[in-house]
C-alpha cells in the first residue's frame, strides 16, 4: 500500500506494553511512570486480528517492541499467533535482552526470525547507570542463547549520546564484528523537540523511506513516531484506522508531545 507521498508502507511495529524491567536513563524516568491500567493493553487476539488485517492491505514485515515485550505475560502465545497469520513474511522483536536466555528457544519454536538488542556499553558498570541497575551479563546470556535459537540476522542497536561516546561505539563495532552480530548506531532522540537522525546500519529515521505504522499497546494507530496523529482501532474499528494513519502519514517527523519511549517503542 501507498501513502500519499507514494511511499510504499509494509512494516507494522507493535507494542505488546509500555512496561520494562528496566529504566534507561532516555527511555523511563526512574520513578514508575504513568502506566496503562491492563484493561486499557490490547489483548493477544485484538493485536492479531490488528495484524491480519494490515496484512490484507500489504503489510508483510511485523516487530514486536515495549516496553520490554519480554515482561508481556505469554509472550511466546503473541508471537505463534502472529507467525500463524498467512501472509507475515518478516516477524521479529526488539529487546533489551536480559530475559532472552529463557525465551529464545521458545520464540524460534513459535516462530520469531530475528532479533535487535539494545545495548550501549560493553562497560558492566556504565551498563547499570544507563539502565538504573540493570546486568549486563543477562545480556551476553541472552545474546548467546539468540545465535543458539537461529536468529538471523541479530543486530544491535546503540543509543548514542550528546557526548562523546565514540569508545563505547568503537567497542561495541568490534565486538558485533568478532561475534557475528550487526552493529547499529541510533542517535538520542528527543520527541518533544524533534530531535533525531537516520540510524547509521538502518533504515529508521529516513523519512523520504519511511515504510512504517506503528500500533500502541493500548490500540492508537500512529502514521509517524515524532506526530500526535493516532487513531484509536477500538473506535473507529482496525481497517478504518489503518487507513487513516496511512492516508495523514506526514511527509516527515516534527514533535511529539504525547509520545514516550516506554509506550511506543523506538
Amino acid at each position: 500500500m501507498l501513502d500519499q507521498y507514494k511511499r510504499p508502507v509494509n512494516y507494522l511495529r507493535i507494542s505488546v506494553t509500555d512496561r520494562c524491567n528496566l529504566r534507561c536513563r532516555y527511555c523511563m524516568p526512574e520513578n514508575d511512570p504513568c502506566l496503562l491500567s491492563h484493561e486499557d493493553i490490547l489483548s493477544f487476539e485484538e493485536i492479531r486480528d490488528v495484524v491480519a488485517v494490515a496484512v490484507s492491505m500489504g503489510v508483510d514485515k511485523v516487530r514486536l517492541t515495549g516496553g520490554e515485550p519480554l515482561v508481556r505475560k505469554d509472550i511466546v502465545d503473541l508471537v505463534k499467533m502472529i507467525s500463524g497469520v498467512p501472509g507475515v513474511r518478516d516477524l521479529s522483536m526488539t529487546t533489551n535482552a536480559t530475559l532472552l536466555a529463557r525465551f529464545a528457544a521458545p520464540l524460534a519454536e513459535a516462530g520469531l526470525q530475528r532479533v535487535n538488542i539494545s545495548l550501549d556499553t560493553l562497560d558492566p558498570e556504565k551498563f547499570s547507570t544507563l539502565t538504573r541497575g540493570g546486568d549486563i551479563r543477562k545480556v551476553f546470556a541472552g545474546i548467546q542463547a539468540a545465535k543458539e535459537a537461529g536468529f538471523s540476522p541479530i543486530k544491535v542497536n546503540c543509543v548514542l549520546g550528546e557526548k562523546d561516546d565514540s569508545r563505547d561505539a568503537q567497542d561495541l563495532k568490534n565486538y558485533c564484528r568478532e561475534n557475528g552480530l550487526q552493529a547499529r548506531f541510533i542517535k538520542q532522540m528527543d520527541l518533544q523537540t524533534g530531535h533525531f537522525g537516520i540510524v547509521e546500519g538502518g533504515s529508521g529515521g529516513d523519512c523520504k523511506h519511511c515504510n512504517r505504522l506503528r500500533l500502541t499497546s493500548d490500540g492508537k494507530v500512529k502514521p509517524c513516531l515524532f506526530s500526535d496523529l493516532a487513531y484509536d482501532i477500538r473506535v473507529v474499528g482496525i481497517r478504518e484506522a489503518l487507513e487513516m494513519a496511512l492516508g495523514n502519514k506526514p511527509e516527515k517527523g516534527t514533535v511529539s508531545f504525547s509520545n514516550c519511549f516506554h509506550n511506543i517503542g523506538g
